[in-house]
This record gives structure tokens, sequence and C-alpha cells, in this order.
């Protein structure tokens, strides 16, 4: 486990708040947990501060220790703990997170890193000149049948090539990362084999799971 720390004080916000959209979505979500267990919520709490600022402020802590009546030291032990958490700041268009686990090493995850470190930054957690762009080599994200893979925000890009990696970075420097098509990248539908399926087929390599769940509904 490595060290992880606040960033350097200089760079920290004196303030923070949540917006009026998630300071409502905030309480709301206090309120899901039983009386004497609000203290719950405080990952989700760090989550929404951390998308709604890029990254987890010390501002931000305290400002989600004091909604929960928690220490400071507590809220601080979970921020500094969960990797998940950004705690200096990422790219502002997109922070990229290149699994490197061991399906998607032996799948090409290095070649990713390399175009991570030609189009962004050498080193990881430092953005590129205009602060649009960061990324980090990560753990498994849990997508091992489709490596190599990425995470950027919440969504998943897999079955990458390091050219099309390239093309996915261009359109979130570009502001155009909505447009994007999440999941394989290279016309394979979910996690089947990308040689084609191997079982519930009639024989030519058709798949039967429609006619068997049309034939349930039937009887």
């Amino acid at each position: 486990m490595s060290v992880r720390r606040l960033a350097n004080e200089a760079i920290q916000p004196s303030s923070f708040s949540f917006n009026k959209e998630n300071l409502k979505w905030a309480e709301k979500t206090i309120a899901k947990y039983p009386e004497g267990r609000q203290r719950s919520a405080v990952i989700p709490l760090l989550m929404r501060a951390q998308e709604q600022e890029g990254w987890v402020t010390r501002a931000a802590i305290e400002y989600v220790a004091d909604m929960l009546s928690m220490a400071y030291i507590r809220v601080l032990e979970i921020a500094t703990f969960y990797t998940q958490f950004q705690l200096k700041p990422v790219g502002t268009k997109a922070h990229v997170q290149v699994c490197g686990t061991t399906p998607c090493m032996l799948r090409g995850a290095g070649e990713l890193i390399k175009v991570c470190k030609n189009k962004i930054n050498n080193a990881p957690f430092e953005t590129n000149k205009d602060g649009t762009l960061s990324w980090e080599e990560v753990e498994c994200l849990g997508a091992c049948a489709n490596a190599p893979m990425v995470m950027i925000f919440k969504d998943t890009y897999e079955d990458l090539t390091p050219e099309r990696l390239e093309e996915i970075i261009d359109a979130f420097e570009a502001g155009k990362g909505s447009s994007v098509p999440v999941g394989p990248q290279n016309g394979r539908k979910t996690s089947e084999p990308i040689t084609g399926l191997t079982s519930l087929t009639d024989g030519d390599g058709n798949s039967t799971r429609k006619k068997s769940s049309t034939k349930k509904v039937e009887e």
C-alpha cells in the first residue's frame, strides 16, 4: 500500500460546500441510513464531493465530517485509504485509469500506459500542460474477459488498442467524451467470446437463447 497524503496546502481551497443539487442529494442519502448509522454515508458523500470538485480537498473532508458529526481524522483516514479518492487535482476533462492487473497486462496494458505517457504526461497523477488530462495505473477494473481496458469517470472502455485509446483521449480533450461508446471498442457484445458464441447455439453459431426464452413464455 502506497502512502497517500493530502495535496500541498498551497493548492488547497479555503472552503467547500455542496451545491444546491448535491446538498439535496446528500441529505436524501444520509436519510437512507437508520438512526445512529448515518455515518455510513461517508463514502458516497466523499465521492459526490469528488465529482463536484474533481478531487477530494481538505475542506471537503472537513465539510463531510461536519455533516455526519464525525471527527476530521476519521474521514481523513477513509479518504487516504481508498484509492478511488483523488487527493490532488486531476484532469478537468478526463482522468484515465489504466488497468494494469495480469489479464490486461498480458493483453497490452503496457502499450496503453505508453499512450498515456506520450499524450498526457510521463508521470501518473500529473496533468498535461492545459490541466485537462491525467492518468494513473490501477488494479482490476472487473472486465478481465475484455482486456485491456481503461476507466474514465464512471465508464469503462474495453478491448482497446493503443490507436483506439489515442482516439478516445482526443475525444475527451475536445470535449466530446460523451460521443464515445462505452464498453468493448471492437464490436464485441458485452463479454461474449471474440470469435463468436461457443455454447447455446443451434449448431451454425446462432444463439438459441431468444428461442428458448420465447418457448418458455408460450408454455
